[in-house]
């Protein structure tokens, strides 16, 4: 719920974008027309290092929507602007006009007959579509290092290809139908005959205009030549004029034109592509050179060795990354001039796998290398060698200087070229003063990516940026015939230079295309087709200091998919740009009206719906943790006052538990006396009349519970374990309706049967372990608490002579970063798998059961192993891949349920019929999760001890 200062404050529009919200409010809801300045803000923010922002953001959510949106647009002459994931470099995803953002709906998967083809929507993340193809050993072609963020509606709008694809399995060569939308509202479903003969009946005048110009293109000899010559490398500047000589048949001319248009020729609604087979057999080797020419050379000679890909890296771009895990100590030793390739290979089966291990070491015999070639197998030695290589670019923006910009570059050269241009390329960054740029890419394509660090704040530095970027293009243009963007797009960053790489006879072509396409211009302006020499040059980014936790972030977007909030208010990227805003504006103008605005919004958008799971940092290649920040900034919104309070309620934290038992034992009662529909409906209506001030009550509330330790009774011969129940599960029991036991009771007796003593730390009723606190920013008073409750495990535990065992996972990574280094701290789950397991019989349940790893769970790694639990208590294990943090956050699920319900929309609809038992391992996430799923959410100590028998 909206807090009211924030619901009831409308934002003018200047003319003609007011015409355009009245007109669209009749069809869009209010809360998907974004008219504030800090989500415009937000959203006007993609991975390149450019920005503009929108007047009027939309999100869309059905074809229709996207029609009737593009017809009120051109009827008042308002461009657009489509944006997937935003994940893009080249500046193409941002707009000072209208931005429509793809919503939920646009998510559908469908897999079809054995596997050999995929239709998926626009808002499919790349990697979905790689998890339903698993199973079949398939997956699409397109393989971006942004495919966990990426979706597919921008992986074929930019024709994004990656590190294993090349050209021959990109979305060009992989499409098998198409279906857009043009900027007249015609839609076109390339797959469906009726579609088609209407779209020729309709569109007379674009499919003739298609026809003419493959056929000029084909009947001129030389223009035909050079472009198949210029797309047998990667090449994504300008349009896919490979259409106009591939394809006779306008319709399928169309349709591989729309791959790579970047936005701008129309929309793509659905994507039909062949996939291609995932080997399961896959091996990996580091291989290192005493120079960049020598690993060039080794390029070469892989090219006809039975490589699925090839990376290269020069010496810089190692040493950004030779610190990560998983990288060989002996790239350390590597001198200067060194450079490493990253060759992975790949096959149906282990004997062809290791055959063809044999056949790239026979090939590379010649060829002198750093220390001898090793492959591993090993699928987690592999994953970190490519994770590293997927956050080079990230991990070198990291480095930068704060307040200056990451620059990534993205050309192509003839392979045959490569080490020439590689070596000259390092020549050309360090004449115009980036000696510290890194040098990486897809080296078996002669696509090379370099990363430097740019200073806009000053007219001297822009203007060294503009002066390299000639002598760049010049010199990939004219002595390689080079593409000046193999993989990233056109977008703002090259658009003046595209006639320059395909000369004024192609960029004609590519000028009537759009033309075609677009002829009021309204569709992405300025993208691709631009006459402004310098737009390179403008709406450039500001990345500045706001706070050490957060100042390494470049805004690459990878950490969206993570965060419970992102699509509701912020994302962690957009927190961090939102924040920056403020600061930079504070600085510059601290009493501003404008200041004022903004602080107010991010109050809400930014401070009180951050779950501050940390799930963010997860996906980050350089770990930033945007909760960390958000956790400062609310202490300092709590003031001296509110922290006062704190540690008094730490310090009586017995008394507390003890009121917090009588709140749920009376809501319990009345829930008894007058129902769920009454007690729902009077609750609801007194949070609403409260402004959202009342906390939200749920009919998953536990009911109150008050568990004491049982007195001691020793087992002979017993191994000990200390066992700490939470604070939580020591106060709530099952929701009503739920017979359920009390947790602690259910974990001791299956610690029991395992053979385990089990005793408790003194003073149980008064401990916690502070992550309340913490989640709120009241730092002093949670360490308070940890500072406590590690002195009372100490004593029960003989000085950490025992395990450990919490039964809350959230107070399980506290406390192991609170005192992991002083005390074996042990979460259940893994205390289960090692050490109970092993110990007990299971009698599995009948029927599925689903399973939520909570955040903890997923920061410290132990998803398989709960994973592994389930499949030991159930034959069929369900894990909701949609659903990562559940947005609980303590109590956040009471005081902004909003953020609940919008983590866990996808639950439901993603649980099979006849799953009714939810496992988890924290009890106040299970609140959340019954309530959204529709049945009870339990900890997985209860589906343990339920299937557990003792060994005799």
């Amino acid at each position: 719920m909206l807090p009211n200062r924030i619901r009831s404050i409308a934002y003018a529009l200047p003319p003609p974008y007011d015409m355009l919200l009245a007109s669209v409010s009749s069809r869009i809801a209010a809360d998907r027309l974004i008219t504030d300045p800090l989500r415009l803000l937000a959203w006007g923010t993609d991975a390149s290092f450019y920005r503009l922002v929108p007047k009027l953001a939309v999100v869309v959510e059905s074809e229709e929507e996207m029609i009737f949106l593009l017809a009120e647009c051109a009827r008042l002459g308002t461009p657009v602007t489509f944006r997937a994931a935003g994940t893009s470099l080249s500046g193409q995803a941002i707009t000072d006009s209208v931005l429509l953002l793809l919503g939920d709906q646009w998510r559908r998967c469908e897999v079809g007959a054995d596997a050999a083809t995929i239709t998926l929507q626009p808002g499919v993340i790349g990697a979905e579509a790689n998890r339903r193809l698993a199973r079949f050993g398939r997956k699409i072609g397109p393989d971006p290092a942004s495919i966990d963020t990426a979706m597919i509606g921008g992986i074929a709008a930019n024709n994004a290809s990656g590190m294993c694809c090349g050209t021959a399995q990109n979305s060009y060569k992989t499409l098998a139908g198409i279906r857009v939308v043009l900027a007249d509202g015609t839609v076109l479903d390339t797959r469906d005959p009726a579609s088609r003969a209407a779209f020729i009946q309709r569109r007379k005048n674009l499919v003739h205009g298609l026809a003419a110009l493959a056929k000029a293109a084909s009947d001129n000899v030389p223009l035909a030549a050079r472009i198949r010559h210029k797309f047998r490398m990667k090449n994504t500047t300008g349009y896919s004029l490979n259409a106009l000589v591939d394809f006779t048949d306008p319709l399928d001319v169309l349709a591989h034109l729309m791959i790579g248009s970047e936005g701008t020729l129309g929309f793509i609604s659905e994507v039909t592509y062949h996939t291609v087979p995932e080997y399961a057999d896959k091996a990996s080797a580091l291989i290192l050179f005493d120079d960049l020419e020598t690993a060039c050379r080794a390029v070469m000679v892989l090219k006809s060795a039975p490589v699925a890909a090839v990376e290269l890296a020069d010496r810089a771009a190692l040493r950004s990354v030779e610190g990560k895990p998983g990288l060989p100590q002996s790239i350390r030793a590597l001198g200067s001039d060194g450079a490493a390739l990253l060759v992975e290979t790949r096959a149906a089966d282990a004997a062809m796998l290791a055959s063809q291990i044999r056949t790239i070491e026979a090939a590379l015999s010649g060829i002198h290398t750093f220390e001898p070639i090793r492959f591993s197998i090993d699928p987690s030695e592999c994953a970190k060698f490519w994770n590293v290589r997927k956050g080079m670019f990230p991990s070198v923006g990291a480095m930068r200087n704060v307040g200056t910009t990451v620059i990534i570059e993205d050309v192509a050269f003839p392979i045959e070229r490569l080490a020439e241009a590689t070596l000259e390329l390092q020549r050309l960054l360090a004449a115009h003063g980036y000696p510290d740029a890194i040098i990486f890419g897809h080296a078996l394509e002669g696509n090379l990516h370099f990363v430097f660090t740019q200073d806009f704040n000053a007219p001297a530095e822009v203007e060294r940026y503009r002066m390299f970027m000639n002598a760049l293009c010049r010199m990939v243009v004219e002595k390689y015939d080079g593409s000046l963007k193999a993989e990233h797009g056109t977008g703002r960053n090259v658009a003046p230079f595209v006639e320059l790489e395909w000369g004024a006879e192609a960029y004609a072509l590519m000028r009537k295309i759009k033309v075609l396409f677009d002829p009021q211009g309204l569709l992405n302006p300025g993208v691709v087709i631009n006459d402004d020499a310098d737009v390179h040059l403008k709406n450039l980014k500001p990345l500045p200091q706001c706070d050490p936790l957060v100042d390494k972030c470049i805004e690459c977007g990878f950490c969206e998919p993570q965060c419970p909030s992102h699509g509701l208010t912020l994302s962690p990227r957009q927190r961090i740009v939102g924040w920056r805003e403020i600061v930079r504006l504070g600085r510059k103008t601290p009493d501003s009206a404008e200041i004022g605005v903004l602080r107010n919004l991010y109050d809400y958008h930014g401070i009180d719906t951050c779950a501050a799971c940390g799930l963010c940092a997860t996906a980050c290649p350089v770990g930033i943790e945007t909760g960390l920040l958000i956790k400062a900034l609310r202490r300092q919104r709590q003031g001296p006052i509110a922290r006062r309070v704190a540690t008094a309620l730490a310090d009586h934290y017995g008394p507390v538990t003890a009121i917090m038992r009588a709140g749920l034992a009376m809501a319990d009662l009345l829930h008894r006396v007058v129902g769920t529909r009454v007690m729902q409906g009077a609750l609801d209506d007194a949070r609403r009349l409260s402004g959202g001030r009342l906390p939200k009550w749920s009919p998953t509330l536990p009911c109150a519970i008050h568990f004491e330790p049982p007195e001691p009774r020793a087992m002979s011969g017993a191994e000990r374990v200390v066992y700490f129940p939470s604070c939580a599960t020591r106060n709530m029991g099952a929701q009503r309706g739920d017979n359920a036991e009390a947790l602690p009771v259910v974990a001791e007796r299956l610690f029991r049967k395992a053979g385990f003593d089990v005793v408790y730390p003194p003073h149980l009723a008064a401990l916690c372990c502070g992550q309340a606190f913490e989640s709120n920013g009241l730092m002093e008073a949670a360490d308070r608490k940890s500072a406590e409750l590690e002195s009372a495990l100490s004593n029960a535990s003989e000085n950490g002579r025992w395990p450990i065992v919490f039964d809350t996972s959230p107070c399980t990574h506290r406390m192991r970063q609170f005192c992991g280094a002083r005390l074996p701290v042990h979460d259940s789950i893994e205390f289960i798998h090692d050490a109970v397991l092993p110990r007990l019989a299971l009698a599995p349940v009948s029927g599925p059961v689903a399973i939520h790893p909570v955040c903890s769970v997923r920061k410290m790694g132990t998803v398989d192993k709960l994973t592994a639990i389930a499949s030991r208590c159930s034959a069929e294990v369900i894990t909701v891949q949609d659903v990562l943090c559940c947005g609980f956050a303590g109590e956040k699920g009471f005081n902004r349920p909003e953020l609940n319900e919008h983590a866990l929309r996808h639950l439901k609809e993603a649980l099979p019929t006849g799953c009714a038992h939810g496992y988890s391992s924290s009890r106040t996430c299970e609140i959340g999760l019954s309530e959204q799923a529709g049945f009870p959410y339990r900890s997985i100590i209860h589906l343990v001890e339920a299937c557990a028998i003792a060994r005799g």
